[in-house]
């Protein structure tokens, strides 16, 4: 059934058994992030195997998804004092940067017998999540309160706000930071993470700051680039994850429509290029499943005209292929496009 993503696995491991092995080089243990594809239980099932060192995901939902899968699980985005119990209830460490969110994590911890591990976020300037460095002093007085909890380490975000490139001089701070408060404190440090995808390329160039000792990987896994310039890796594919959809309407018809031009349904005002009279295709996927601007046609010579939430329309007139109703276009995805494809219950996922 269209439209559907296919996930070839085999592409996938071979790309993370790949920056396992790079980042084990540099003494950088893994977490793979699943929340791209919501820990899809058949995703996730063949990841284990791979070398990495736990598992990371932002929802609940698909933590508990993984509870039979034996490695360590991580909340990644900073829980909410609401889901203080199924935090600690099925996921490992959690990321933490609220001094009273660590008090609900550790109340509920204690009642179930339990001590939860916090990794200690720090705003390295991305203006995300994370403790000021001016401030991280008192936090960690505060934290060493808390029943219930242990400090495993220290992490940050960069780029996925902000857009601020992780580098030399805020990765190093971190590392400082860390070390100043583990031997202040006396703290068992067992992880300094550095990042996501877009801190891949100073491992790549040798310059990730020494001390940085874990890697949250997801969209390099995936897509094969790193994020903070958009690089491609040459040694990993970049269509471990192929979206197709069917064809439902094909015809010539004029390139600009005819009338006067008000809003779309999404209340922006489009704009059109006048291309003549063109082939035009009506795929059978739209906006409430993608984001149509993140999506690149395996065949070069089709354009992509816009969307509707449920149409996608394409220019096939220079295609070669002489395309027919029920016919499929497949397309390779960026990440917001995929996290939507694999979000939506009217994609189907196949894997391979």
């Amino acid at each position: 059934m269209y439209p559907q993503i296919v996930i070839d696995i085999n592409k996938y491991k071979q790309n993370i058994k790949y920056l396992v092995d790079r980042c084990t080089n540099r003494g950088v243990k893994v977490w793979i992030v699943t929340k791209s594809f919501c820990a899809y239980p058949d995703i996730v099932s063949h990841l284990v195997d791979c070398g990495i060192d736990g598992l990371a995901d932002s929802r609940i939902q698909n933590l508990k998804k993984m509870k039979d899968i034996r490695v360590k699980k991580i909340l990644l985005r900073i829980p909410m004092i609401d889901e203080a119990e199924d935090v600690v209830l099925w996921s490992d460490y959690s990321l933490n940067s609220e001094i009273d969110t660590i008090r609900a994590l550790g109340e509920k911890a204690k009642k179930i017998g339990k001590r939860h591990r916090v990794i200690i976020m720090l705003d390295m300037g991305d203006l995300r999540e994370g403790v000021w460095p001016d401030d991280i002093d008192d936090f960690i007085k505060e934290v060493l309160k808390v029943d219930g909890v242990e400090i495993k380490g220290f992490g940050t975000n960069l780029t996925c706000y902000g857009g601020v490139i992780p580098d030399e001089n805020n990765l190093g701070r971190l590392t400082s930071i860390a070390q100043d408060m583990a031997n202040k404190y006396s703290l068992d440090i067992e992880y300094i993470s550095g990042g996501n995808s877009s801190s891949y390329y100073l491992l790549e160039d040798g310059r990730l700051p020494n001390g940085i000792n874990n890697l949250r990987l997801g969209e390099v896994a995936i897509l094969g680039r790193e994020t903070a310039f958009g690089k491609k890796i040459d040694s990993l594919s970049d269509d471990t994850f192929i979206l197709k959809a069917e064809i439902v309407e094909i015809k010539k018809k004029p390139s600009v429509p005819i009338g006067n031009i008000g809003m779309d349904a999404f209340g922006n005002k489009p704009h059109y290029e006048d291309r003549g009279i063109i082939k035009r295709a009506i795929v059978a996927i739209g906006r409430q499943d993608i984001n149509p601007e993140g999506l690149t046609p395996l065949d070069k010579n089709i354009d992509i005209l816009g969307a509707s939430s449920d149409h996608t329309i394409l220019d096939v007139t220079r295609s070669n292929i002489n395309y027919k109703v029920g016919d499929v276009v497949e397309f390779k995805l960026d990440y917001g496009s995929l996290l939507k494809a694999m979000t939506s219950e009217y994609v189907n996922k196949v894997v391979i």
